[in-house]
């Protein structure tokens, strides 16, 4: 665990989402893109999480998806999103690193050391809209005292406040890791004390969540002034109401870039798209690119 923990401090995870055309998993896409973001300066990616729709996916669905992300990624870090310990025995038998274990409301303490013995695991603080539990603080504690937990991802939305009392209780805890999830204040959260990222923005414009760290540890504060007003600009126009539309729009974002065809953005799941909303999503993604220079 020890070793996973390394490799993912002060390292952005990308949450990535699946290319879907109509309700079919364009495979081809899906592995164009994992290929794009080999040489991307990403410390790994999530798969299975709530931007990869990993609930909703069959178990063939999954095996494929981590399969051709572990081929396409020998040398990153995949943490796998794992609700039950049959997701979390599949995630390891497939090649994962780690897992994001999903939230649950009957005995959470005994479900997290359960998944956490078949791969190191991290809590997942999720805001309530996307299916999140707000763990009370003697909870937490237990959780973050199980030997295979890692550390926490802290997802709240919107909740500065929150943000702040999680990160509080967490170094309260010696060597777990503080992961943030906050696509929208991404800037912020990493100033509060994060000591990773996993974030649905890095899966387009990765380099522009990976400058953001370089920045802050560099401590060029101008430079990381400017990203996070970058970053915040980004968000602002991918993690929007409908908040279930991110997923989409990250896909079309990936497209923007070239990552994946105009025609694997589709998510099944998802509400249907706003007039004018791709193209500023496009636009979005053309201010991020600019923004580094």
């Amino acid at each position: 665990m020890d070793d996973i923990v390394e490799r993912i401090r002060r390292g952005v995870i990308a949450a990535v989402p699946v290319p879907f055309t109509d309700t079919a998993i364009n495979e081809a896409a899906q592995r164009r893109y994992a290929e794009s973001l080999r040489l991307e300066p990403l410390a790994g990616v999530a798969v299975w999480a709530h931007t990869g729709r990993g609930p909703h996916l069959s178990p063939e669905q999954r095996r494929s998806v981590l399969e051709m992300w572990r081929e396409a990624l020998p040398d990153k870090v995949i943490v796998a999103g794992a609700h039950d310990i049959g997701t979390a025995i599949d995630a390891r038998r497939r090649g994962a690193d780690a897992l994001l274990i999903h939230p649950v409301a009957d005995d959470p303490i005994r479900h997290h050391d359960r998944l956490s013995r078949e791969l190191p695991g991290i809590v997942f603080w999720l805001y309530d809209a996307a299916g999140g539990i707000a763990y009370d603080d003697a909870t937490l504690h237990a959780l973050l005292d199980l030997p295979h937990i890692m550390g926490i991802k802290i997802a709240t939305l919107d909740s500065v406040m929150t943000y702040q009392r999680l990160v509080t209780l967490v170094r309260q805890h010696s060597g777990k890791l503080i992961i943030t999830g906050e696509d929208r204040f991404l800037g912020y959260s990493l100033i509060g004390g994060a000591d990773a990222a996993l974030v649905g923005i890095a899966a387009s414009v990765p380099a522009l969540s990976a400058a953001l760290f370089e920045a802050r540890d560099a401590g060029d504060h101008g430079r990381f002034l400017r990203l996070t007003g970058a970053a915040d600009a980004f968000a602002a126009h991918t993690f929007c109401p409908p908040m279930e539309g991110y997923i989409r729009r990250m896909l079309w974002a990936a497209a923007a870039e070239g990552r994946i065809p105009v025609d694997a953005c589709d998510d099944p799941w998802g509400p249907p798209p706003g007039n004018g909303e791709r193209e500023r999503v496009m636009q979005a993604v053309r201010d991020a690119q600019s923004a580094l220079g």
